[in-house]
């Protein structure tokens, strides 16, 4: 943590600009767009907002489990999308005319759901078998297991009756999780959201207070002096593409549950978002560094670029352009910084 009281001046303001830099973008961002049209800045742009980021969130700090291992994972979004499939496929109602599975019994809700978290945390096994076992660059493995998969859920989406058909008629008591709310009215809060609270709960113990979370970072930070000390990394990096390919399937589960269908597209590029919202949030990209608080900032960064900037009627292009510059700008940062240390 940097000690500002034994800088000077400007040195203090340099090193809280360094410092808190992410948080000064997000509130920059806000109060911009709040002045170009106010009425950004009420109760149900800011439930869009989180309800938008809650799967993109999850996705985020499967990826920061990767990059903090100065891996990175390409499989992320493919992953999302066959998950989704997955489980919408087997959580259709009873009475709907194109179901995926006919003469499928209605199951219960609990059954399809970690089904599909089990297939994303299968995905994740093979990454990291391949990865530490085959000793495959991570960027190379992951692109593999991207391209595979896709191939998979386009199979498993093409299968008769479906026909490659968009997934619909999804049962109410499974659209509910990413559609219902606790309380009512404007000021209600959306499961999902709560969900996605949990899971960066769940994450930020992990990253702080257990050997997993240590070793992470240390092998993060020093591979080599990681295996001195004695540490297994081989092991922990398949554990740890496990648990970023279970967030995955758990995100997949949610996406399918809020848009109330899927096909076998979904997910597609979430991977460079999580990827982005990592690095823009501080994770760097030489690995050992990373923080929950931070990923959980880069997404609602972009998120407020995507919804904020609709919101106002700026061109989609542009968009693109301003999330470009975010993250190159977020690497050439980091990157100075890890110079620096050097």
């Amino acid at each position: 943590m940097l000690n500002l009281n034994k800088l000077g001046s400007s040195g203090r303001v340099k090193g809280f600009t360094s410092q808190y830099a992410i948080y000064i973008v997000l509130v920059l961002l806000v109060v911009g767009i709040t002045i170009y049209n106010p009425s950004f800045l009420s109760i149900d742009s800011l439930r869009n907002i989180l309800i938008q980021s809650s799967t993109r969130a999850i996705i985020a700090l499967g990826v920061a489990f990767i990059l903090i291992t100065a891996g990175t994972d390409l499989s992320a979004g493919r992953i999302v999308g066959l998950t989704a499939v997955v489980s919408a496929s087997m959580l259709q109602t009873a009475t709907y005319a194109n179901r995926f599975f006919p003469d499928l019994p209605q199951l219960q809700l609990f059954i399809p759901i970690v089904l599909a978290i089990i297939v994303g945390l299968l995905c994740g096994l093979i990454n990291g078998i391949v990865v530490a076992k085959l000793h495959v660059p991570p960027f190379i493995a992951t692109l593999g297991t991207m391209v595979a998969v896709y191939g998979l859920n386009s199979m498993y989406f093409d299968m008769d009756p479906n026909n490659s058909q968009p997934i619909g008629g999804l049962r109410k008591d499974f659209t509910h999780i990413g559609s219902g709310s606790i309380g009512s009215g404007q000021y209600s809060v959306p499961y999902i959201v709560l969900i996605a609270i949990f899971v960066a709960f769940i994450v930020w113990v992990i990253f702080n207070y257990t050997k997993l979370g240590k070793n992470m970072y240390a092998i993060g930070g020093n591979v080599q002096a990681a295996k001195v000390s004695g540490i297994n990394v081989a092991k922990y990096l398949i554990y740890i593409y496990m648990i970023a390919g279970a967030l995955y399937g758990l995100a997949g589960v949610l996406e399918a549950s809020r848009t109330g269908g899927a096909t076998n597209n979904y997910g597609n590029m979430y991977e460079l978002d999580a990827i982005a919202a990592c690095v823009v949030g501080g994770v760097s990209t030489t690995g050992g560094i990373g923080t929950v608080p931070g990923v959980m900032v880069g997404v609602l960064i972009f998120t407020i670029i995507n919804y904020g900037l609709t919101f106002i009627g700026i061109s989609p292009y542009w968009q693109l352009i301003v999330k470009g510059l975010i993250i190159v700008a977020a690497v050439a940062f980091d990157m100075r910084k890890y110079a620096a240390k050097k």
